[in-house]
C-alpha cells in the first residue's frame, strides 16, 4: 500500500470519522444526473504523487488546501449572507425580514459612511450622506429598531464595520442581552480590519497604533465574553476592489493577518486563545480558475504561517475560514443584466474554492442600491449553484487539474515573495506608513485601466458589443429627508436619557484611553446608557487624534 493510501486510511479513521459522528452529510449517496456515483473525495490516479500530503493533504486537515472541513458542502452549504442596509433602521429591518423569508441563512449589515467614520447623523460632516450606502446607526436606539423581530440567538450576523467596530459590537451585544440570548453561543462577525482601510478604502479614524489596540482589546474581551464570535474578518475584498491583482490580494491580506496576530501576542494573548476566531474576507472576480486557485493557495499559506511562524498547536488556529463577496468593481452600468452572468461565474468560483459564506451582488448595483427584486435574484443565484449545479456533491472538485494546481502553486509562490518583502519593511503597519501597499495597488489598477482602454481586456457592453439603446432600470433611492428625521430622533434620545450617567462613563473612557486597560467594558457601558456613536468616537478622537494618511 502506498504512503498516500495509508494517509487516506488514517484520515478516514481519524478526522473524518470523528467529524461525521457529530455532523452528518446531507444524503447517504450522491449521484450525477446520469446516475454516476459521486465520491466524497478524489485523489491522484496511481500509487504516489510527490508532495501530495504536504501540498494538498485531506479536507479538514493541514495544510487545508482542499478545504477546512472534511465533508465541506456534502454536510451543509455555505452561509448565504446577503449584504444589506440602507436608509433608516426601519427600512433595513424590513429588507432583512424579506431576505430571511426568501431563504437567506445569515444577516450582513451595511452601514452608512457617517456611521463608519464615527459621526452621528446630525453632524455637519454627515450632511448628504445619511443612509446613502448603508443604514444610519447613531445609538443603541437605532440598533434596537434595526433588529426588531429578529432573535439574535437564532441568526448569524456579520457587520461590515471597522474603525467603529467596538461600538457597533457593543450595541449588538446589548440587544442580545436584552433578548436573553446566551452570549456564549452568540454567533457572527465584525469586520474590524482597520489596516485595509489605510491601504485601500479610507474609512479610518485613529492612527494605526491606537486602532490596533482597539482590535486586540476586542480579541481579549470576546475570548472571555463572546467565545463563538468571529472577532475580525481580515479583508482582501477592498484591496481587490481598489485595483489589486489576485496575488496582491492574497499577500496583502495575509500580511495584515500576520500583523494582527503579532499585535495580539505582544498584548499578552496566547495564539491558540484567539486565532481560532479569526476569519477572512475575499473578493471573487471573473477569472474563474484563477479565483479558485487563489482561495486554495491562501488556505495553504495561512496554515503554514500559523504553524511555523506563530507555533500554533490548535488545528483551528491554522484554518483560513473566509467569507466571499462577488466583485462590485466588475459590475457595469452598461447592459446591467450582464452582471447576473458575471456574478454567477464569481459565485461559482467561491463555491469551487471552498468558501464558508457568500454574498452575491445584485445586477443593478452599478446604478444604485439594490432593489428588492434584484436582491432576490442575487440570492437565487447562490441557491441554484448550491442545489442544482452538482459542484457541492464532492470536496474540492478541481483538485488534480494540471492547470488549477499550477495556478495554486504559482499564486502561493508569488504571494510568499510579497509577504517576505513586507516582512523586510517591518510588517504591514510599517508598509502602510511607507505607502507601499497604496503604491502597488495604484500601479496594478493603472495597468488594468490601460488594458481596458486599449481593448486588450474586453468588458462586454463597455468596450465591446455595445448596445445602441439601454432600457431604463428601476433604481432604489434613499429619502433625502432622512438626515433631518435622524436628527430629530437624536434630539429626543438626548432629552430622555440619563445625561449624568452618559457624561460619567465617557469621562472614564477618556481616562482609560490614556492607559492600557481593555476599553471594551467601558464602551459597552456607554452603549447601554445610550451614549451615541459620535460621542464615544469623539471621546477617543480627543485622546488619540486622527490619521492624516500618507502623502503621495
Amino acid at each position: 500500500m502506498s504512503d498516500l493510501h495509508k494517509a487516506l486510511e488514517e484520515w478516514e479513521e481519524g478526522i473524518l470519522k470523528k467529524f461525521l459522528s457529530r455532523s452528518k452529510e446531507r444524503r447517504d449517496e450522491f449521484n450525477t444526473d446520469s446516475d454516476i456515483p459521486v465520491d466524497r473525495l478524489y485523489l491522484p490516479v496511481g500509487d504516489e504523487i510527490e508532495d501530495y500530503p504536504d501540498k494538498l493533504g485531506f479536507p479538514g486537515s493541514y495544510p487545508y488546501t482542499r478545504g477546512v472541513y472534511p465533508t465541506m458542502y456534502r454536510g451543509r452549504y455555505w452561509t448565504m449572507r446577503q449584504y444589506a442596509g440602507f436608509g433608516s433602521a426601519e427600512e433595513s429591518n424590513e429588507r432583512y425580514h424579506y431576505l430571511l423569508n426568501q431563504g437567506q441563512t445569515g444577516l450582513s449589515v451595511a452601514f452608512d459612511l457617517p456611521t463608519q467614520i464615527g459621526y452621528d447623523s446630525d453632524h455637519t460632516l454627515a450632511e448628504g450622506e445619511v443612509g446613502k450606502v448603508g443604514v444610519a446607526i447613531c445609538s443603541l436606539d437605532d440598533m434596537e429598531v434595526l433588529f426588531k423581530g429578529i432573535e439574535l440567538a437564532k441568526v448569524s450576523t456579520s457587520m461590515t464595520i471597522n474603525a467603529t467596530a467596538a461600538i457597533l459590537l457593543a450595541f449588538y451585544v446589548t440587544i442580545a442581552k436584552k433578548q436573553g440570548a446566551d452570549l456564549n453561543r452568540l454567533s457572527g462577525t465584525i469586520q474590524n480590519d482597520v489596516l485595509k482601510e489605510y491601504i485601500a478604502r479610507g474609512t479610518y479614524i485613529f492612527p494605526p497604533r491606537p486602532s490596533m489596540r482597539l482590535i486586540t482589546d476586542i480579541f481579549a474581551w470576546c475570548k472571555e465574553n463572546l467565545p463563538s464570535w468571529n472577532t475580525i474578518s481580515i479583508s482582501g475584498y477592498h484591496i481587490r476592489e481598489a485595483g489589486s491583482t489576485a496575488v496582491q490580494e492574497v499577500a496583502f491580506t495575509l500580511s495584515n493577518g500576520i500583523a494582527y496576530v503579532q499585535a495580539a501576542i505582544e498584548a499578552g494573548l496566547s495564539v491558540d486563545d484567539f486565532a481560532p476566531r479569526l476569519a477572512f474576507f475575499f473578493n471573487a472576480h471573473n477569472n474563474l480558475l484563477e479565483e479558485v486557485a487563489k482561495f486554495r493557495a491562501a488556505r495553504r499559506i495561512w496554515a503554514r504561517v500559523m504553524k511555523y511562524r506563530f507555533s500554533a498547536i490548535d488545528p483551528r488556529s491554522m484554518m483560513l475560514r473566509f467569507h466571499t463577496q462577488t466583485a462590485g468593481s466588475t459590475l457595469t452600468a452598461q447592459q446591467p443584466d450582464n452582471n447576473v452572468i458575471r456574478v454567477t461565474l464569481q459565485a461559482l468560483s467561491a463555491a469551487l474554492g471552498g468558501t464558508q459564506s457568500l454574498h452575491t451582488n445584485s445586477s443593478d448595483e452599478a446604478l444604485g442600491l439594490p432593489t428588492q427584486d434584484s436582491a432576490r435574484v442575487a440570492l437565487r443565484t447562490q441557491q441554484v449553484i448550491a442545489n442544482e449545479s452538482g459542484v457541492t456533491d464532492t470536496v474540492d472538485p478541481l483538485a488534480g487539474s494540471y492547470y488549477v494546481e499550477h495556478l495554486t502553486d504559482s499564486i502561493e509562490e508569488k504571494a510568499d515573495q510579497l509577504i517576505a518583502k513586507i516582512d523586510e519593511m517591518g510588517g504591514s503597519v510599517q508598509a502602510i506608513e511607507q505607502g507601499f501597499f497604496q503604491q502597488e495597488i495604484a500601479a496594478a489598477a493603472y495597468r488594468t485601466q490601460k488594458a481596458i482602454e486599449n481593448e486588450e481586456q474586453i468588458i462586454i457592453g463597455v468596450n465591446a458589443y455595445k448596445a445602441d439603446y439601454e432600457p431604463p432600470h428601476e433604481i432604489l433611492k434613499v429619502n433625502p429627508a432622512l438626515g433631518e428625521s435622524q436628527a430629530r430622533r437624536l434630539k429626543k434620545l438626548r432629552e430622555r436619557r440619563d445625561q449624568d450617567r452618559v457624561d460619567g462613563v465617557l469621562g472614564k473612557l477618556a481616562n482609560a484611553a490614556d492607559g492600557t486597560e481593555n476599553l471594551m467594558p467601558l464602551i459597552l457601558e456607554a452603549a447601554e446608557c445610550y451614549a451615541t456613536l459620535g460621542e464615544i468616537t469623539d471621546t477617543l478622537r480627543k485622546r488619540w487624534g486622527e490619521y492624516q494618511g500618507v502623502a503621495s
